[in-house]
């Protein structure tokens, strides 16, 4: 197997729980409640800012050019689109501004913000890839379902899109590539310590899709 998938079956408890979860059920089906979806997305708005920042340090520590070009184009789609899907739904939602800049932060969110600061910390660009490539390709992984009709709610209906267009599909296979090099090439001591962040990360999106129904 390659590195990445390593990773994932050594995690494969909770990130099946994650992608298999009700939340992503009851998405497709529209069904989501408006009080769960309005706290899932408050707080998950809450990763932008670092989730950029981390972007930012694996431009900084890639060894290619090509890579640098690659996350900065994801980066600004991160700051266009989603951004704006983001106030659209808060809008629909009734989210004030308060709310969308300030919530009441949960633990599992800030369980996120510390992780997303702890990898960019490190200067390590197999550790910055580990946590952005659970964020991305575990969301790739419940939100493609090839043949699937999507709910007439934009706030449903987008959430999913914005996870399974071809784009985005193409970026979670290049950024595995990139952590399946890399980790080819690091020791025993790297490849550990990349690990230890995607174990992490993934614990953390199961946390986080529990969380939103307490």
């Amino acid at each position: 197997m390659s590195f990445s998938d390593e990773l994932r079956a050594e995690n494969s408890g909770d990130w099946n729980a994650a992608v298999g979860h009700r939340f992503v059920d009851e998405i497709f089906a529209g069904a989501v409640d408006p009080g769960v979806m309005r706290r899932y997305l408050t707080q998950d708005y809450q990763f932008v800012d670092r989730f950029v920042a981390l972007l930012g340090m694996a431009i900084a520590t890639a060894d290619q050019f090509e890579s640098r070009i690659r996350f900065s184009q994801f980066a600004a789609m991160i700051t266009s689109d989603e951004n704006t899907y983001f106030q659209r739904a808060f809008d629909a939602l009734g989210v004030p501004a308060a709310e969308r800049v300030h919530p009441v932060i949960t633990a599992p969110t800030a369980g996120f913000q510390q992780l997303m600061q702890d990898a960019a910390q490190t200067n390590d660009y197999a550790s910055c890839l580990a946590v952005l490539i659970v964020a991305e390709w575990l969301y790739l992984s419940w939100a493609d379902r090839p043949g699937a009709a999507l709910p007439a709610d934009f706030v449903h209906a987008e959430w999913i899109t914005l996870h399974n267009n071809d784009g985005f599909r193409s970026f979670v296979t290049w950024l595995r590539g990139e952590l399946d090099r890399i980790g080819a090439a690091s020791d025993e001591a790297g490849q550990a310590r990349a690990g230890a962040f995607f174990k992490r990360a993934v614990a953390l999106e199961r946390a986080f899709f529990d969380h939103i129904y307490d």
